[in-house]
C-alpha cells in the first residue's frame, strides 16, 4: 500500500503542485511557523451552543488549572455544593455514572478530565471558510 501511495503522489504535475497551498501558506515544512495570535477569552458571556448536546464552551480563562489524576481544580467551583457559593454551573449529572449507567457518588473517571469535552470560548477567526449554520439558526 506504501508503495502505491508513492507512487500517486509522485504522479502529480509540478504544475498542480504549485498550486496546491497549505494553511501555512507557501512556508517550507523546514522553516519555522510563527505563532498564532492569541485571541481573548470572552469572560463573562457565554456563547450560544451550535448543536443539540454540545458541551458547553468555558467562558473564563484555565491555562493555570490543573487536571491530572488527582487533582481536577474545575470541581473546585463546578462540584455540589461550592457552585452555590462560586455561582457557578453545577456538572451534569450525567457525570456521574459510569459506563454501564450506574450512579456514582463522585464524577466518573471517564469524565474527569473536563478539557477533553468542554473548551474555552474565544472569538476567533475561522482558519478556512466553512458554512457551517448552527442549528439555531435554520
Amino acid at each position: 500500500m506504501a508503495g502505491a501511495l508513492a507512487c500517486g503522489a509522485a504522479a502529480v504535475p509540478p504544475a498542480v503542485a504549485e498550486q496546491i497551498q497549505s494553511l501555512r501558506g507557501g512556508a517550507s515544512v523546514d522553516e519555522p511557523d510563527q505563532a498564532p495570535p492569541v485571541y481573548p477569552i470572552k469572560e463573562g458571556r457565554n456563547f450560544e451552543r451550535s448543536f443539540r448536546d454540545q458541551p458547553p464552551l468555558i467562558p473564563h480563562r484555565i491555562d493555570k488549572y490543573e487536571i491530572d489524576l488527582k487533582v481536577n481544580q474545575c470541581l473546585r467551583c463546578h462540584d455540589w455544593p461550592n457552585n452555590t457559593q462560586e455561582h457557578a454551573p453545577l456538572i451534569s449529572v450525567a457525570h456521574f455514572l459510569d459506563r454501564d449507567g450506574k450512579k456514582l457518588d463522585r464524577v466518573a473517571p471517564q469524565r474527569w478530565v473536563c478539557t477533553s469535552c468542554h473548551v474555552t470560548q474565544a472569538d476567533a477567526k475561522a482558519l478556512v471558510p466553512n458554512r457551517f449554520r448552527s442549528e439555531m439558526d435554520r
